[in-house]
């Protein structure tokens, strides 16, 4: 690009160099994998959820991705589009992918540019209730201008046209699978959305929902070398001490994600010397989310959405500032993340060029200072401790998934809490209905049945524009998209939407780094969210499996094909 550096990698040499040598297809048995959060359904168009897009990325893939140094590489075209090579258009209004020759579905028809078509039909289909459709903001059209070319139009110059297709949130999905699965049809697919056709090197054998995974290699992946694993079982459930006991203590399983486990438990579990840990600090936050509409169960169908109008409490900005201010993130950290973690008060935590300091307020717990803010905007306390206004108490649901580490600090928030005369209710559920993104649950994160609800979130690559777009008015669940948008907390601010508009135009590194921090420090000011920790991601791996390279930019699965077993 001529006013915008993209990270491009020596991609092939560095792919060809990084990539672990093995025998063959098929030659090193099954790979064991665990996900403690269980798996509800392999088209992360339909779920938010991160198990969701992992698991589902061994077998459905983006056009491009990032590797484990958040460079752009091709995966299922020739190059990476740049004005220099003509990919993208000099008025940034237009990108051209070409598709790799002889590139076959795993069903061994031809995988080809009607298929990238159909993915963002499908993504943006009325009442499709797309999980991923901020992804695709300000696209116009995509069309196919042969089999083997892609053309991607926006509205406006897009001077970060890498959004649509990368990273393995946006994986394509075959047409000819899909076809009849669009709108309010697409979560009724069962069995497309339990076992898609893919181009990766993994094909669906049988999926139970929320429990186990079982896949085989697929015999037309365009490496013939690969993978060299023969199939994959990924167990899901259970919790994450016990997955990270299966790997470094049993040696049970070779790959465990996410291990959200207590520093000191982890450092036992090591001296067993089965496996390691593999630590890469990406983009991931965990933050609390503030409900910004009522979620009051007597308003029914409205509840937790615009229409239900405004929370009673949590829309004053006094209230939402105070809970911020009583949290104490460095104990947080200790207790729950030790050097997996560092505490923030920013949505967009990396890379270095975006991280902003406005909000650096937060890193100081501040009890006097927030019941100085609740008196002065007239919340007073009862005989009780807790806090009032017009009939209004500071009485909150708190949820989360179910996890140690999560309800420790749970507790800590709500003893915090209850210093500033604010009431708390803590919540777990199931990580696998939490996350699974079922518009017939009540308890997923999307719905948002709760006050507050706390979980981790990021974003593919090195460039939150896309991520940014999630905050906008037109991305908030509701059961018009399937309580599938990705506006979790129902924040709304035309301003903000202005702001990520211009990101969109705008090409120069300094002013776009500006605009992100200016969209995050509204996020945090205006309190969207209340950021707590820049989590690292950890995982457990086996002494004797190789090839992996820990990837906190895109999916932790994504080079799968390259892993191998020690011999």
């Amino acid at each position: 690009m001529t006013r915008f550096k993209i990270l491009l990698a020596g991609t092939v040499a560095a792919l060809a160099a990084a990539t672990s040598a093995h025998a063959g297809r098929g030659t090193d048995g099954d790979a064991k994998i665990l996900f403690w959060q269980a798996v509800s359904t392999l088209n992360p168009y339909l779920s938010g959820g991160t198990k969701e897009v992992y698991s589902s990325s061994m077998i459905i893939e983006p056009l491009a991705r990032y590797d484990e140094t958040g460079s752009l590489v091709p995966w299922l075209v020739t190059e990476i589009p740049t004005v220099q090579n003509g990919g993208v258009a000099s008025d940034m209004k237009s990108i051209t992918w070409k598709l790799k020759p002889g590139v076959k579905w795993s069903d061994g028809t031809d995988f080809t540019a009607d298929d990238v078509v159909f993915t963002w039909q499908y993504c943006t289909a009325p009442d499709g209730g797309c999980a991923q459709k901020a992804q695709f903001e300000g696209i116009t059209k995509v069309e196919a201008v042969d089999k083997q070319t892609v053309k991607v139009s926006f509205s406006e110059p897009k001077y970060y046209p890498y959004g649509a297709f990368v990273g393995a949130q946006q994986p394509i999905i075959q047409k000819a699978q899909f076809k009849d699965c669009v709108g309010a049809k697409a979560p009724g697919c069962t069995s497309a959305n339990f076992g898609p056709i893919g181009t990766g090197p993994f094909v669906v054998k049988e999926f139970k929902p929320n429990d186990v995974i079982t896949l085989t290699a697929n015999t037309n992946f365009r490496d013939a070398s690969k993978p060299a694993f023969a199939s994959v079982t990924l167990k899901g459930g259970g919790d994450a001490a016990s997955a990270a006991r299966a790997v470094l203590e049993t040696g049970e399983y070779d790959y465990a994600w996410n291990m959200q486990v207590e520093p000191e438990v982890l450092e036992t579990m090591l001296k067993a010397g089965k496996g390691k840990l593999v630590n890469a600090f990406g983009t991931q936050v965990e933050r609390i989310n503030i409900n910004w509409t009522n979620p009051d169960p007597k308003l029914g169908d409205k509840r937790s959405t615009v229409e239900g109008g405004k929370h009673p409490a949590l829309s004053d900005p006094a209230v939402r500032k105070a809970l911020s201010m009583a949290i104490d993130r460095d104990i947080i950290n200790e207790a729950g993340y030790g050097a997996a973690g560092k505490p923030t008060c920013n949505i967009v935590p990396a890379p270095d060029v975006y991280i902003s300091t406005a909000n650096d307020w937060c890193l100081k717990q501040d009890i006097a200072g927030a019941n100085k803010l609740l008196d002065d905007a007239g919340w007073k306390k009862g005989p009780d401790g807790i806090r009032a206004k017009d009939g209004v108490k500071l009485s909150f649901l708190y949820q989360t998934s179910t996890n140690s580490v999560r309800q420790g600090t749970q507790a800590l928030v709500k003893d915090w809490w209850n210093q500033i005369g604010v009431a708390s209710e803590l919540r777990n559920i199931a990580a696998s209905v939490f996350f699974g993104g079922d518009p017939a649950s009540p308890d997923t994160f999307q719905k948002f049945y709760a006050d507050l609800e706390m979980y981790t979130n990021n974003f593919d690559g090195t460039d939150p524009e896309k991520y940014l777009t999630e905050w906008l008015c037109n991305k908030i669940p509701s059961p018009a998209n399937g309580w599938q948008g990705q506006n979790m907390p129902r924040y709304c601010n035309p301003d903000y939407d202005k702001i990520v508009a211009e990101l969109s135009k705008t090409g120069d590194l300094a002013k776009r780094a500006e605009l992100v921090k200016k969209a995050n420090d509204m996020l945090t000011a205006e309190g969207a969210h209340i950021p707590l920790i820049h989590r690292g991601q950890v995982s457990a791996i086996s002494a004797k499996l190789e090839g992996v390279r820990m990837n906190a930019w895109d999916s932790e699965l994504w080079n799968i094909a390259d892993w191998s077993r020690k011999k």
